[in-house]
């Protein structure tokens, strides 16, 4: 998924939390695939958190416990599909011919 000389962002963080990048122009490769399916099951997720959020705010006997519990996994999710999207949005710019 990197052109050549172009480093993909993954999607999990390194040691302290810092961002973690593979340098590969085989898009074929073990973690190229590795992180295809990770950045798939964190966009699942972030999917059907998102139903969970629908329902859970219709729940008038939703508890405040449950809320916190709801907006900590949407946090993590949204901090997800971010890292996904920027990884995404910067192979595009890079793959994409200027005008």
């Amino acid at each position: 998924m990197t052109a050549p000389n172009e480093l993909r962002l993954l999607p999990w963080s390194g040691p302290e939390g810092k961002p973690c990048y593979l340098s590969t122009d085989e898009r074929g490769g073990y973690m190229s695939r590795l992180a295809d399916n990770v950045e798939a099951v964190q966009l699942g997720t972030a999917a059907e958190l998102l139903e969970e959020v629908s329902e859970t705010l219709n729940d008038r006997e939703a508890t405040l416990d449950e809320m916190r519990r709801l907006v900590k996994e949407l946090s993590g999710a949204l901090r997800d599909v971010h890292r996904v999207a920027t990884s995404r949005g910067h192979i595009l710019a890079v793959s994409q011919p200027r005008a």
